[in-house]
């Protein structure tokens, strides 16, 4: 570790001279011992202190907080802090300063609030460190209301607010969802003489991202240049989820291939957010491009990257690209999920075969995936559209015998089975159980139990049955469409 020697050089040195009765040398070392990260040593030194029958002074105290703020210790921090009073020795602003910090690393934020709060009562003026761990804090625990009451505190308290405040609070409201406040605060800062850099305008770009403001995305992101602050992997990745949110998916596109034209190599993120704007579309060939591209960067891809080529290719009716990637996954060091498989399985439906379909559906259980909702639903509507209709009927009963709930487009498939089937019955009973299963009925249902008793000459027992309201209500709605 980078400066092992130097700590352990002034442990050395405190121990050596602490007869003298100096705390110090052991303050130096405690120091030391918080900038190694070497917190249980900075612990042992002060509590040598207190072996000697002394009282250790604000700067040890500090120091020694310091050193487990930055080792991630926010419990021991606060503990410390708490001694100190309890010994009357009293807090100063570096002491909170570090406990605050602590706890905002620890994505405890009640508590930093809590501990600012306690800083008069103590005499110590919140610095601009306090505000913006604080700020920090809330935002770490999207609290963007409580971020920006501190903002706007700092004035009051002639506390001057930096870009480091202001980045707080914009990353607050972006976690927080409020793209207008981001924008706000983003057009305030030069009125505070503070200059938004690169963070300012990532946090802003994404807010905007995600709040579906993708046009004012690409804005911010054009302005950068003029405000000096470049762009890098972060503003160009938020830059392109925010078109691919909007479905602009030749501007991410445009996006991704500007990273290359400015230096900006394009990390993983930023290719799945662009085979994502393709898998909307079903641009599965570009999609696929940019799939082999990756590996031309050396950029890795990942799960999410074959399944958004999956999702495409069963959006354009590619099966076999489908089926063909699922198989190279393993290969290449990515281990399928259930919606890799259910993507395969919903592009094998679309194509029609069904049997492709129920093979995939069986290697899951194989590779340790759990068939989910998804999955059986694609398998079913495949077998349906065969007019496998048994099939259909038997992968229904297995859904519910693996405690998976069927949805609406399970029950549709399985009761438009059973027209196939003649089993005008079992369509009924299916159509009884959507309700109890907390599930609508839909057109298609209505439809398609009509159709399954219709083929069987029994639609009175529909009209009568169990829905029997549902379905004149529906004829009543077709009846009045019909009217001129």
């Amino acid at each position: 570790m980078p400066g092992s020697r130097d700590w352990q050089l002034a442990v050395h040195r405190a121990q050596q001279g602490f007869g003298s009765g100096s705390q110090i040398a052991l303050c130096q070392a405690i120091v030391a011992c918080g900038r190694a990260e070497q917190w249980q040593t900075a612990l042992q030194m002060l509590s040598s202190i207190f072996a000697s029958r002394s009282v250790p002074d604000v700067y040890s105290f500090s120091a020694a907080i310091t050193a487990c703020e930055r080792s991630l210790k926010w419990q021991i921090a606060i503990g410390l802090l708490g001694h100190m009073v309890f010994v009357q020795t009293l807090p100063n602003v570096v002491s909170y300063n570090a406990s605050i910090s602590a706890c905002e690393k620890g994505g405890e934020w009640q508590i930093a609030l809590l501990l600012f709060s306690q800083m008069p009562t103590y005499d110590v003026a919140p610095s601009e460190i306090s505000y913006n761990a604080s700020i920090s804090a809330c935002e770490k625990g999207s609290v963007w209301q409580m971020a920006l009451r501190l903002l706007s505190q700092m004035p009051a308290a002639r506390v001057v607010s930096s870009e480091i405040s202001f980045n707080a609070s914009i990353s607050a409201c972006e976690k927080g969802r409020q793209w207008q406040m981001a924008l706000f605060l983003l057009s305030q800062m030069p009125e505070a003489s503070v200059l938004p850099d690169r963070i300012s305008f990532n946090a802003s770009i994404s807010a905007c991202e995600k709040g579906g403001n993708w046009r004012m995305a690409l804005h911010l992101l054009s302005q950068m240049p003029v405000a000096r602050a470049v762009p890098n992997e972060i503003s160009f990745n938020a830059g392109i989820s925010a078109c691919d949110k909007g479905g602009e998916w030749q501007t991410a596109l445009f996006l991704l291939s500007k990273m290359f034209a400015v230096s900006v190599v394009p990390g993983v993120i930023s290719f799945n957010a662009s085979i994502s704007a393709c898998e909307d579309i079903g641009g599965w060939q570009t999609a696929l491009h940019l799939l082999l591209q990756m590996a031309e960067v050396s950029v890795v891809p990942s799960g999410i990257s074959y399944n958004s080529v999956i999702s495409a290719c069963e959006k354009g009716g590619e099966w076999q690209m489908a089926l063909y990637l699922l198989s190279r996954m393993p290969a290449n060091r990515v281990v399928p999920n259930e919606i890799s498989y259910s993507a395969s399985i919903s592009a094998c439906e679309k194509g029609g075969e069904w049997q492709a379909a129920l093979h995939v559906l069986s290697q899951m259980p194989i590779a340790t995936v759990i068939p989910n909702q998804i999955s059986y639903s694609a398998a079913i509507s495949a077998c349906e559209a065969a007019g496998e209709w048994r099939t259909a009927l038997e992968l229904f009963s297995e859904m519910q015998n693996a405690n998976i709930a069927p949805d609406v487009i399970s029950f549709n498939a399985s009761i438009s089975a059973c027209k196939t089937g003649g089993e005008w019955q079992m369509a009924l009973h299916l159509f009884s159980e959507l309700p109890k299963a907390g599930l609508v009925p839909n057109f298609i249902s209505c439809s398609s139990v009509i159709s399954a008793c219709e083929t069987c000459d029994v639609c009175s027992f529909a009209w009568a049955g169990p829905g029997c309201s549902f379905f004149r209500s529906l004829n009543m709605g077709v009846s009045e469409n019909r009217r001129p």
